[in-house]
């Protein structure tokens, strides 16, 4: 599905990613790290807004790093960002269906995906017509999550989730999760790793713009490192 190697990106002379390799496969995969690790950056190069200096970013063989964001997203990459960004003047409706509106292959289906979204998440169902900037934070999220599925993705990334969210429904949307890594392959980058490892098959650790940990979740759980940085044990 994902393949990264050897990647370096970065803004003018100032280096972010430092030969970052991973691989996100039929899996939901978490990228762990600190504030100013490069997840954002990492992010921004999967979806065309940064360019990488040097290594390969390739989703089922295709060359991600010669398309522009608009053909990354028609690719198969859907992403759901860090501060949700929806249209607030816009109805949980219309919202929902721009996520597959310039998705050629996602518009032909696109009762079949909102049936499927509003399954997922049945309050959507209920505030289908309620404008997103009513609703509480998590209810944003999920229509985020929403709009991002409609697209029907091969790969579906989520931007620090659990931003801004009571602990409640932080649960509440990694257990989404846990159910969506069956029928699509996950990338989340997340701090609040606990939360997320319940929720992942695999994970990286991405610190000063390089990988220094990979691990089933299981095996991050327990790492020393993972526990004294990320767990506050």
């Amino acid at each position: 599905m994902l393949t990264i190697r050897n990647l370096e990106c970065g803004y003018g002379r100032l280096p972010v990613l430092r030969g970052v390799s991973f691989d996100v496969g039929a899996e939901s995969v978490g990228l762990f790290g600190p504030n100013g690790a490069g997840k954002t950056t990492l992010i921004s190069a999967l979806l065309g807004m940064v360019r990488p200096t040097a290594g390969t970013l390739e989703l089922d063989g295709q060359n991600l790093a010669a398309l522009s964001t608009y053909q990354i997203a028609r690719a198969g990459i859907a992403l759901v960002p860090q501060e949700r960004e929806l249209f607030p003047a816009m109805s949980v409706a219309d919202n929902l269906e721009l996520g597959a509106a310039y998705i050629p292959h996602a518009r032909d289906m696109i009762d079949e995906r909102r049936e499927s979204v509003l399954g997922l998440f049945p309050i959507l169902k209920e505030r289908f017509r309620q404008l997103p900037g009513t609703m509480s934070g998590g209810q944003q999220r999920m229509v985020a999550i929403g709009r991002a599925l409609m697209a029907n993705p091969k790969l579906l990334i989520l931007d620090e989730p659990s931003l801004g969210l009571q602990p409640s429904i932080v649960a509440e949307v990694f257990e989404k999760l846990a159910q969506l890594k069956t029928s699509m392959s996950i990338l989340v980058t997340e701090q609040n790793v606990r939360e997320s490892l319940k929720a992942i098959d695999r994970g990286y650790v991405l610190e000063n713009g390089r990988v220094i940990l990979e691990d089933t979740a299981e095996g991050l759980l327990h790492n020393p490192h993972v526990i004294s940085s990320y767990l506050g044990i």
